[in-house]
This record gives C-alpha cells, structure tokens and sequence, in this order.
C-alpha cells in the first residue's frame, strides 16, 4: 500500500499498487504533453524560419540570374553590331580590290592580244617583203639571163646533164621518202611529231625551263589521255601555269584527211580533267591552210584558253604564256591573300555562331537547373507543409487527451468498481476518526 498526502488539505490516504500506478501514469502524461507541445511549437517556428530563409536565397539568386542574363544579351548584341559593321567594311574593300585586279588583269590581257597581233602582223609583213625581194631577184635573174643567153646556150649541154642528173637523184631520193612514209603507220607519223617537240624542249629546258614538268600523259584512267602537260611553279608551290598538249600529223598518202577542229572537244575535255590552264594543238594536219600557216591561231571563241600552232612556235608559244603568268603572278598572290582573309572572316563567324550556340546551350541547362530546384524548393514546402498539418492535428489530439485528464477525479476512477470504492470509503473513515 502507498500513502498519498492531499495538497489542498493535507490528508493521507492509501491506495494498492495499481490505483497508484494509474495517478503516477495520469502525472506523466501531463508532464509529456507540456513537453511535447513546447517542442512542437520550436520545431513549428524552426521550420517557419527555414523556410523564409530559403525564399529568400531563392529570390536572391533569380535576381542575380537574371542581371547576369541581361547583360550577357547586352554584350552579344553590341558584339553583333560591331562584327556587322566590320563585315560590312571589308567586304566592300574587298569587292573594290577585286573589282581593281579583275580590271587590271583584263588590261594586261588586252596589251598582250595587241603585242599578238602586231607580232602576228609584222610576221606578215616580212614575208610580203621576203616574197617582193625574191620577185625582184627573180626578175634581175630573169635579165641577167636574157643578157648571157649566148653563154646559156654554149652551156646548156653541160648543165642539161648535170640538172638531169640532179633531177634523178631528187627523184630517188623523193620516192625513197614516199615509200618510207607509206610504210609507217599513223601512230609513228604521230610519235615523230611527238619526238620533234620534246627535243626542242630538251635542248632549252636546263637554260629557259630549270623548274618546268615537261612529260607524257600517261593517265587514262579518265578514258582518254593527252600527249604531254607542261607545268611550273614558284618557290613556294604555287602553280605559275599549266599546259596540255596535243601533237597531231599524218602521212601524204592518208586516205582519209584530218582536220585540227576533229580533235578541240577532246583536247578540251582532257585539259579539264587534268587540271591544266592552257589546251594547245601542236599539228601538221591541213598543211595547205592559209590560216594555220599563218602563226598562233586563238581558239577562245570555241574553248577557253586554247589555241592551234605549228611545230615551229611551239617554243615561242610556251614562252608567251610563261611571261604573260609571270607578270600575273602578283596579282594571283594578291587574289591568294584575299581569298585567305575572307577564310579568316568565314572562321570567325563560325566561332562566333559556336560561341551563341554554346552560351545558349550552357543558358538552358543553368534555366532547367533553376527550375528544377524551384520545383524541389515547392515540394519542401508542400511536404513541411503536410507536417505542420499533421502537427496541429497531433495538437489537437494531445489537447483533448489534455482535457480528459483535468476531468479524471477518485470518484470517476472508482465509479462501477466496488473494491476501489471500499477502499477508498475505508480510508475516508479512518480520516476521520
């Protein structure tokens, strides 16, 4: 039995072990509620302040994000202006230059059309003057004849069998000729044309040519193939010019004659296909041809850059085109260098395009981050707030456990049971005796 002193009057009265036991648990409930509601209300002001804290830092960093976004727009935008007016600037310099070098070429290319053709002219002109001296010659010859006709006649036995002789020897020597040419075939006409050309190549190449590729073209993987290509080029490797050749002749006794136009097409086809600037037709086809035995026949109108000759210009035309690509050759490095700065315009607006798309790249990533953790920031509210609801309905029920301790008396304790209520009488009683 355990005594138990009233704090209001002072009576001691006793009580089993289990009706104390039951006061003892009613005492520390109390106690445990008061405690758990001044943690609860702690825990509720600790989280109230968390949570404004991280709103804060939230707002603090759009804030910052968002000033940092506008004044990367601002610098790209000022960039963009400038890269606009620069480019604005070098291209119309740059179109000023080359619209000065195409003029200054066209010049050069009609200065040397005009030493063409008065070389051309003059060549006329010393064979009308070759053919009037032979005339003249012909005729003081013809009159000198006239005056020593009487000697003539005393030598005309003497020298009618020495021409005759003569005569017979030409003869043989003629139809040795012919029958030697009927015995070689097309292709050899055409290798000893070929041959001729690279001979006169071969004397002049170490003095005229020391850094010129003069050789056969021995690739028809293309289907078809030229007869020679001439290339040269500067001491840095830039090609100075090219050629294409084509030899062409033919035997006396072909049945079927060539012409020079038969063969431009192809000539002009393999000259593209190997890369060459020039096409030139080295023949001995139409013989009789006023025009071709005239000198340097220009085929432009039909093909670009490409003309007819005979075998006896074939040094004079390789060294006219040499020199005419040897005055052009500043302004091609010109042209080289102009070209290589629009390269360097082209990369800089590439990196430039790699820069924006890049910051974009990096821009989205950071925005979806942000957001991301916006939505991780909403669910932490939504979850604290769950919390604080299941706290104030936890509240609620201690309060009402609360409530229903303050109305807990003996006389509710022992009310139904009669063992407690005779106990609890038997102690009234001896109170009060």
């Amino acid at each position: 039995m355990n005594e138990i002193r009233c704090p209001k009057c002072n009576e001691i009265f006793k009580v089993d072990e289990s009706g104390f036991a039951d006061i003892v648990k009613q005492v520390r409930d109390k106690e445990f509620e008061k405690a758990l509601h001044e943690r609860e209300v702690l825990s509720e002001t600790e989280k109230k302040l968390a949570v404004t804290e991280a709103l804060v830092l939230v707002e603090k960093e759009r804030d910052s994000l968002k000033a940092e976004l506008s004044r990367k727009d601002d610098e790209i935008k000022l960039i963009e202006a400038n890269i606009k007016s620069n480019l604005r600037g070098n291209i119309a310099e740059k179109d000023t230059q080359i619209a000065e070098l195409k003029a200054k070429l066209q010049a050069h290319d009609t200065e040397l059309q005009a030493k063409l053709q008065a070389q051309d002219a003059e060549k006329r002109l010393a064979v009308s003057e070759a053919v009037n001296k032979i005339e003249k010659e012909r005729e003081a010859l013809a009159n000198e004849l006239k005056s020593k006709e009487t000697e003539k006649q005393l030598l005309e036995v003497s020298l009618k069998d020495k021409y005759t002789a003569e005569l017979k020897s030409k003869d043989e020597m003629i139809a040795y000729y012919r029958d030697m040419k009927a015995k070689l075939s097309t292709k050899m006409v055409g290798e000893t044309l070929e041959q001729h050309c690279e001979i006169q190549f071969n004397q002049l190449r170490a003095t005229a040519f020391p850094k010129a590729y003069f050789e056969k073209d021995n690739d028809a993987k293309t289907g078809s193939k030229g007869d020679y290509i001439y290339r040269e080029t500067d001491e840095s490797g830039n090609e100075i010019i090219s050629i294409m050749f084509e030899m062409k002749n033919e035997g006396d006794e072909t049945a079927t004659k060539k012409r020079n136009e038969d063969f431009l097409k192809e000539l002009d086809k393999d000259r593209n296909e190997k890369g060459c600037e020039y096409a030139i037709l080295v023949s001995l086809l139409e013989a009789d041809s006023e025009l071709y035995n005239s000198g340097i026949i220009d085929m432009s109108h039909r093909y670009q850059k490409m003309y007819i000759i005979r075998p006896q210009f074939f040094i004079p035309m390789i060294t006219v085109l040499r020199n005419a690509a040897m005055n052009s050759l500043s302004y091609i490095a010109e042209l080289a260098l102009i070209r290589n700065q629009n390269i360097d315009i082209t990369n800089f607006e590439e990196n430039l395009e790699t820069f924006k798309s890049g910051f974009a790249r990096n821009y989205d990533l950071a925005s979806r981050k942000f957001k991301k953790a916006i939505d991780e920031i909403d669910k932490a509210i939504s979850s604290l707030q769950k919390t604080k609801d299941e706290l104030m309905s936890s509240d609620n029920n201690l309060r009402l456990a609360n409530n229903k301790a303050e109305e807990i008396t003996i006389k509710r304790l022992t009310r139904g049971n009669s063992t407690m209520s005779e106990k609890f009488a038997k102690l009234k009683e001896g109170t009060e005796e």
